[in-house]
């Protein structure tokens, strides 16, 4: 029961988190007896292939009567694991390599004493597979060098391409995203010079954010393109984890200095609001470390399952954060509107804030729930879904952003109309008489 806690609790959270894109890995594994270390998921085609080289291979205990054939790598479904779960709690098998529901891969007593291991696995059933690696030895540690390789071959001109098959797309993906960020920085540049004389420091501030949005995508598909081609990001992932760092940390900034009416309403921030900037910019640095650590290290790492649950903690309590700007600033408006008379049903009336605050809900929820959601729901066929969702969703945020607080001879803040003010007048009548 042990060993089948621990192999379920590991394959678990794989299977629930871990979506990489399968490049070259090289993985050393020093003194594990962890009965089960899964390393990439991939989406094979009906020409799928997988080069899998072992070296370095020890054993904590080199007794010869072990039977080697308990350790070695396979591949297994999301589906068919379910049913291997089963036949261990039924005491039908006893490790997960005997199940006739997974496809071995290599098994150790091919080694005959060696320790190294070449093998050529081709894959011609197409599904999305999990590679995982199984010790059902007790108590015996094992230590080795892995170098894996899944990849499919494309059409006729046999190419690999070393992305899955749900995401192959995404390099065309990402660079259309940033290029259309690149026009919409280019748009922004010509209003802000054509609105000179109305535009306030914060515009200047929404521009970065846009520019440091294209270059995150920009680096992100040529990232994505040479893993396709090679198999290794060849540098590019080092800048997408720069821009990425630096995109998250503006964008954030920009939500709350935009909840707090900064350079609108007032050019300072008040000493809760610099307290909210001062706890998500070390979060996001936090959640960026993370980041890296999840995808470098992959979920064979011993320390991956703390990495993914703490960037998870520190993205929830960022998205939380930015929205208590908003919440005071309506607060504020509401107290004032009961103290200022006819000035305070104009500010009672700046329903800009209201809209934002539900505008930034809905694209938190949407980002972190509902792309979730499609992704594990979704063939792997279509994985570039969810990420199309979340960038259309990105982009409608930074459009409607853009848009609501342009640069105008008027503060946007201020924005209310006859019928809306006449509204706010008996909503705030109503209120009083209703305390009375």
């Amino acid at each position: 029961m042990a060993f089948l806690k621990s192999f379920s609790f590991s394959l678990f959270f794989l299977l629930l988190f871990s979506f990489s894109s399968a490049e070259i890995r090289f993985t050393e594994i020093r003194s594990d007896a962890r009965p089960i270390i899964p390393f990439d998921e991939f989406g094979f085609t009906p020409k799928g292939r997988l080069e899998l080289n072992v070296s370095k291979v020890s054993f904590s205990d080199s007794n010869p009567d072990f039977d080697f054939s308990k350790v070695g790598f396979f591949l297994c479904t999301r589906d068919s694991w379910l049913h291997v779960l089963q036949q261990l709690d039924n005491a039908d098998i006893t490790c997960a390599l005997q199940s006739d529901l997974v496809k071995q891969v290599l098994t150790f007593n091919a080694l005959n004493g060696k320790n190294e291991y070449n093998k050529l696995y081709k894959q011609n059933d197409a599904d999305q597979y999990t590679l995982v690696f199984a010790n059902c030895l007790q108590q015996v540690k094992v230590s080795m060098n892995v170098r894996s390789a899944m990849y499919n071959l494309d059409g006729k001109s046999e190419n690999r391409d070393y992305l899955s098959a749900g995401k192959t797309i995404l390099p065309r993906v990402f660079y259309l995203f940033s290029l259309i960020y690149f026009v919409l920085a280019g748009i922004w540049i010509y209003v802000l010079y054509k609105k000179r004389l109305t535009v306030f420091r914060i515009h200047f501030f929404m521009l970065s954010v846009v520019i440091l949005k294209a270059l995150n995508l920009l680096c992100e598909a040529e990232d994505k393109s040479y893993i396709k081609r090679t198999g290794s990001a060849h540098g590019w992932d080092v800048l997408f984890y720069i821009f990425s760092f630096l995109k998250g940390i503006t964008l954030f900034t920009l939500i709350v200095l935009i909840g707090t009416g900064w350079s609108f309403l007032k050019p300072y921030l008040q000493d809760k609001e610099k307290k909210v900037l001062m706890i998500v910019i070390p979060l996001q640095v936090v959640a960026n470390i993370a980041q890296v650590v999840i995808d470098e290290t992959g979920p064979y790492g011993q320390d991956w399952i703390t990495w993914k649950q703490v960037f998870l903690l520190v993205d929830v309590v960022c998205c939380c954060a930015v929205l208590f700007p908003i919440v005071w600033s309506i607060k504020n408006l509401r107290e004032a509107a009961r103290t200022d008379g006819k000035a305070a049903v104009n500010l009672m009336k700046l329903t800009l804030f209201r809209q934002y605050y539900i505008v930034v809900i809905c694209y938190i929820y949407f980002t972190r729930v509902v792309v979730y959601a499609l992704e594990t729901i979704t063939s792997y066929k279509y994985l570039w879904t969810g990420v199309v969702a979340g960038e259309l969703a990105t982009l409608g945020f930074y459009m409607f952003t853009g848009f609501k607080f342009r640069p105008e001879a008027h503060n946007p803040y201020f924005v209310v109309d006859d019928e809306e003010e006449e509204a706010a007048a008996e909503a705030l009548k109503l209120e009083d008489e209703f305390e009375l």
